[in-house]
């Protein structure tokens, strides 16, 4: 709609779009390109699964806001997905780090 309103024509929006698909599949593969290399050059250890975490949640954002156009909504519907994600997020980390201790008794 914003696209009519700037006199756009169908094939400008169109190119417009997909120059902008071909960006962020660019910077998706980049990414994939770092990991690739990080996981084949780097020992394993915490700082690997630092850096891939991190990786991971960049990728993520890219995924979300242009794919799932989420980008282009109002801030409210923003932090409607992106807060019980969150707390989704917590609950696992907190079940994984407090479960190994079930049987460790506690006096």
């Amino acid at each position: 709609m914003a696209a009519h309103a700037e006199g756009l024509t169908p094939e400008e929006i169109r190119k417009k779009n997909v120059n902008r698909i071909l960006v962020v599949t660019g910077i998706l593969a980049g990414i994939t390109g770092l990991e690739f290399l990080f996981a084949f050059t780097m020992s394993a250890g915490v700082g690997r699964n630092i850096i891939f975490f991190i990786l991971t949640i960049a990728k993520a954002f890219y995924i979300v806001a242009d794919f799932m156009h989420l980008r282009h909504e109002v801030k409210s519907l923003i932090l409607a997905v992106l807060l019980p994600t969150a707390f989704v997020v917590w609950l696992v980390v907190a079940l994984l780090t407090e479960g190994g201790n079930i049987h460790i008794p506690r006096f």
